[in-house]
């Protein structure tokens, strides 16, 4: 079976960005739907690309939009709700994929790859955001039994151009008063380059052995938060003490910022820190991708010298580690 037409769905986000990119180098034909089409001009410049407004989370005009693609990628997620109580959460990651599923196999779609995240699951997640995103896995797996051919990937924290990670973090530090509170300092991630994300999509749509199947992506070094503030730290040349909030201290800030403008971070954000977000890098080798580490994408990201940020990183290794 090949794949020509490609419906988008989040593909005006960060991680959607690139792989939209991806698909496009490839001679993909691709669909974006969106509530605001004239947000996304620098999309629409590129190749293939067509950008229609539709409101995705309406049954019917998901169904009339997706009509005629030949595979459908959801990237759609958001890592904060407005509420307090998951209902966000589920509507976003679990409702929509239940309404995908059924515009998909009402319109004979057969082929759909979904992102999700590590630590995902239904029962046992540690957060609302965890459990939706198992949820939404279970959907899918549920769905592959009956004759669609399904992919998921469970990225670990990306990282990359257009981020939220890279430039907040080298922000924080600077901008501490000589000492840095830390929430969940221990928490463990294998951040994951949003271009190997993207291209292990583009290489996965057509390659029927990956039907069924659920990929893990992450990046080739493990940190605990901790020590990625240390090296933002190092990399910016601010040097700044580090205090480790540990599990309750953790909890209370995450309390009081969830009242402030903007919700810098949330009681729930905080539960998903709990649960670890490392791993290996087998599953994008699979895919014959060799893993990009963190520390040879963010200095150039922040205008700083690769060498000697790799040098710092070096004596970094070397040293006591945060958390």
């Amino acid at each position: 079976m090949k794949f020509k037409q490609i419906c988008v769905l989040g593909g005006t986000g960060f991680i959607g960005h690139h792989v939209v990119e991806r698909l496009a180098e490839q001679g993909y034909s691709i669909k974006l739907l969106s509530r605001a089409r004239e947000r996304h001009r620098d999309l629409l410049v590129v190749p293939g690309v067509d950008i229609v407004e539709a409101n995705i989370h309406d049954q019917a005009q998901l169904a009339r939009e997706i009509n005629g693609c030949d595979a459908v990628i959801n990237l759609v997620g958001i890592i904060k709700e407005r509420g307090f109580n998951g209902t966000g959460y589920r509507s976003v990651h679990v409702d929509l994929a239940n309404k995908l599923i059924r515009a998909c196999q009402a319109k004979g779609i057969s082929r759909l790859l979904q992102v999700s995240v590590m630590g995902a699951d239904a029962s046992r997640g540690s957060s609302y955001y965890l459990r939706s995103k198992g949820e939404a896995e279970d959907l899918i797996a549920v769905a592959a039994k009956h004759n669609m051919l399904t992919t998921v990937f469970r990225p670990s924290l990306v990282f990359g151009a257009g981020d939220h990670f890279i430039s907040r973090f080298a922000e924080m530090v600077k901008k501490a008063p000589g000492i840095l509170a830390i929430p969940c300092a221990a928490s463990r991630m294998s951040p994951v380059y949003v271009g190997d994300v993207a291209q292990a999509i583009v290489e996965a749509l057509p390659d029927k052995s990956t039907y069924g199947k659920t990929y893990d992506l992450c990046g080739p070094h493990t940190y605990t938060l901790g020590e990625i503030f240390r090296y933002f730290s190092e990399l910016t040349g601010h040097r700044r003490w580090f205090w480790d909030l540990g599990v309750g201290g953790s909890h209370v800030l995450a309390f009081l910022a969830e009242l402030w403008p903007g919700k810098p971070f949330t009681v729930d954000n905080y539960r998903t820190l709990l649960t670890d977000c490392s791993g290996s890098t087998d599953d994008l080798k699979s895919f014959g991708i060799k893993p990009h580490p963190l520390e040879s994408v963010a200095p150039l990201l922040l205008g700083f010298d690769h060498r000697q940020s790799h040098y710092n990183h070096l004596r970094r290794r070397g040293r006591v580690r945060v958390g």
